[in-house]
């Protein structure tokens, strides 16, 4: 089901109706919205990880279309926060969420509403803009978008809803369609070749920190922050990434490192394949793991390591 604006005809001789504006993609940990930001580009810009609060910086993506530009800001997934870093985090959300043109509201659609989704929402009924839920994960088994979309109702005026799946794409299009209906007339913020104006070292490092996501288990992977150190083209072409892994216990040092440093070399071949991929040029991972004690409650050190 949906709802909300379709675009207007163009009267005859009158120039195209041309919008641009920011979506803010906001919702709690783990429901998909680096996943659906990743579909509506058509290409990887955002980590993704069944590791909840895994994005930890905002993140915006361009989507261009013929008639209009959609930057979208991947969020930290707003929770209550536990530590400095999770502070940080979502700040970030809420600062992302007051600047947006559009908010869309991810919810997951194989579960009832959790706290987490109301703490959302209770952040969601004071913003300026307008908010178009995304029930996503309506391919999961089990999933009840109706029952979704409904508790969503009674918690958050909205201005549209659509169901979708950011895994198979049903949905997407009508959802992006959707948003787009909302935004405001205007000119283009970015140039139409630009998918993301965050750095190159921005989106190595995320890579970096997904592989030991996808590597370690329990506390490792929330206690890491990739820190590069050296970014710098050789005369070959070969672009040399030297890359300080922080972690706050020699426990955690031990297992990134692994028995005659498996892991280590594993993390850093998988990151290499896909910064490779990202990038289209040869790349040389130069890792290396340091023991940077509670760097999760140093204000000082967080925005050393996720410059804003």
């Amino acid at each position: 089901m949906s709802d909300g604006p379709r675009a207007a005809p163009v009267a005859d001789g009158a120039p195209p109706v041309y919008r641009s504006g920011f979506v803010a993609l906001a919702g709690r940990p783990n429901v998909g919205k680096s996943t659906l930001l990743n579909h509506l580009l058509g290409t990887k810009v955002a980590i993704t990880a069944p590791v909840p609060q895994t994005t930890r910086t905002v993140l915006r993506g361009i989507l261009h279309r013929p008639g209009a530009q959609v930057v979208f800001i991947d969020t930290p997934g707003l929770h209550r926060p536990r530590h400095q870093l999770g502070a940080f985090m979502v700040e970030g959300a809420r600062r992302a969420l007051r600047d947006a043109d559009v908010v869309a509201w991810v919810v997951d659609a194989s579960m009832p509403l959790t706290e987490e989704d109301r703490t959302v929402a209770a952040a969601l009924r004071s913003v300026r803009a307008p908010v178009v839920l995304a029930v996503n994960k309506v391919d999961r088994p089990g999933a009840d978008p109706g029952r979704a979309e409904a508790e969503a109702r009674t918690l958050v005026p909205l201005a549209a809803a659509y169901r979708l799946s950011a895994v198979t794409g049903e949905g997407v299009e009508a959802f992006l369609q959707g948003l787009i209906a909302h935004l405001p007339e205007g000119p283009a913020y970015y140039p139409e070749e630009m998918l993301t104006d965050q750095p190159e070292q921005f989106l190595v490092r995320e890579l970096i920190r997904e592989q030991v996501i996808h590597h370690t288990r329990e506390e490792v992977p929330h206690a890491v922050a990739v820190e590069i150190e050296e970014f710098a083209e050789r005369a070959d072409g070969t672009l040399y990434v030297r890359a300080t892994i922080h972690v706050e216990r020699p426990s955690q040092k031990k297992i990134l490192i692994g028995r005659g440093g498996a892991m280590l070399r594993a993390i850093g071949t998988a990151a290499r394949r896909e910064v490779e991929a990202l990038l289209g040029r040869r790349c040389y991972l130069d890792l290396w793991v340091t023991v940077t004690p509670d760097w999760r409650e140093k204000p000082a050190l967080i925005r050393s390591f996720y410059p804003e």
